[in-house]
């Protein structure tokens, strides 16, 4: 009877009576098959693109009977490499040296088989009709810490949702683990920035900037504004109002004689003036003590006007009118001067008040001045409490000469500003 193979590892198993006398070298050549299989390495290259068949041949040293086969190359397409169907064994398989492994698939010729997903060494087993790889996840066991190399765990080694909160101990998340821009709002809850959570001069211009523009506004100055405020104390709304009656400040106080320039402040509109001319002199005096007239008052003004920067215009504040002298002849005596006139510009004119009468021989004593004229107005003011005529009031006996007992009064300028 003739000698057979065995199934998986092709070894010629001798019948009784049989190979007389080869007994011996059919025997050791067995023991080598079986060291082969056990213990053997070989180094096979593999083909681009094409399929590599190991083969296990009766009784014959062969590639597929080896414990660990060593692939090399390179692959840059699809590329196989087969064991003989019908043989149950053991392999590992040394893909380290494989320039892009993930091109080659190990299989059976005609079963199934796994396609590599990395230059590594893989574990696999034939049942006789498919080739399966032994992963790490199909044996059990426990990984310590140390079992572990530093970088060796990767982002493609986490599966999705697998890191869960449980996972992560308290204080493990650093502001040095947050990428820039990876907190966005959906991820913070409402309520949760609190006052605590912002440190001092953390909220910038910018960012109340962008607080105007979600309330309808827009960056710039608002002289006189409406603001809607809501119950949390935030702005809503923000729009330019109107102003309301301003109060007005001192912008100077002037006797008389004066004059200089008014210059407006820059954010005035509008300005008052309180004016009085000056009060006429008394009339001369004759040689035959007939006594001049008194001197007319001079007249008061109130006006308001308004005024749009820049604005300038002169003034003058007028002086008391001079008194007439005494004549210690038949001759006229020197007359009294009238007061000077108090204006700002074009504005408005308040006049002086005239002189008085001179006394003459062989007449009585000298009649009164005429009355000082009402301040006349050159544009009419925006508004006035005062009656009279035009926008002015005449004071009669204000500041006003009183023959041989006095001197005539200045005038005054009193101007106020809405600022």
């Amino acid at each position: 009877m003739a000698s057979s193979y065995s199934t998986d590892l092709k070894l010629e198993l001798m019948v009784t009576g049989e190979n007389a006398g080869t007994w011996g070298d059919n025997t050791n050549n067995n023991l080598n098959l079986i060291q082969q299989a056990i213990a053997g390495y070989e180094a096979v290259a593999l083909t681009d693109g094409g399929t590599v068949a190991l083969a296990m041949t009766d009784k014959t040293i062969s590639n597929a009977r080896n414990m660990v086969i060593k692939f090399t190359g390179t692959l840059t397409t699809a590329s196989t490499v087969t064991i003989p169907d019908s043989i149950e064994k053991f392999y590992i398989f040394d893909c380290s040296a494989v320039v892009a492994p993930t091109n080659l698939t190990i299989k059976t010729v005609s079963g199934t088989g796994f396609t590599l997903d990395a230059a590594k060494i893989y574990a696999a087993y034939s049942d006789g009709t498919n080739l399966t790889e032994i992963s790490l996840d199909t044996l059990g066991g426990t990984i310590g810490t140390a079992q572990i190399a530093d970088a060796s765990v990767t982002t493609a080694k986490i599966s999705d949702n697998a890191i869960t909160t449980a996972k992560i101990s308290d204080n493990q998340i650093t502001t040095a683990k947050i990428s820039d821009n990876q907190i966005t709002s959906a991820k913070i809850s409402a309520n949760q920035i609190t006052t605590a959570k912002i440190s001092d001069n953390q909220v910038t211009a910018a960012k109340l900037d962008d607080l105007l523009t979600d309330s309808g506004g827009t960056a710039g100055a608002y002289t006189t504004a409406d603001i809607t405020v809501d119950a949390q104390g935030r702005i809503t709304a923000v729009a330019s109002g109107s102003a309301g009656g301003g109060g007005f400040t001192p912008k100077f106080i002037s006797n008389g004689p004066a004059s200089g320039t008014y210059t407006a402040n820059t954010n005035a509109t509008q300005a008052v003036a309180w004016a009085t001319s000056g009060g006429g002199g008394n009339g001369g005096n004759n040689f035959t003590n007939k006594n001049g007239g008194s001197g007319a008052p001079g007249a008061f003004g109130y006006y308001v006007f308004d005024v749009t920067a820049p604005f300038s215009q002169p003034y003058s504040v007028g002086a008391a009118g001079n008194n007439g002298g005494t004549s210690n002849s038949n001759a006229a005596p020197p007359p009294g001067n009238p007061g000077g006139a108090t204006s700002i510009g074009t504005v408005f004119n308040v006049n002086g008040g005239n002189a008085g009468n001179n006394g003459n021989p062989p007449s009585t004593n000298g009649s009164n001045g005429n009355p000082g004229n009402p301040g006349t107005v050159s544009n009419s003011p925006t508004a006035s409490t005062f009656s009279g005529s035009g926008n002015t009031l005449d004071l009669t006996g204000a500041y006003r000469g009183e023959g041989n007992a006095g001197v005539a009064e200045p005038g005054q300028l009193h101007l106020y500003e809405n600022i």
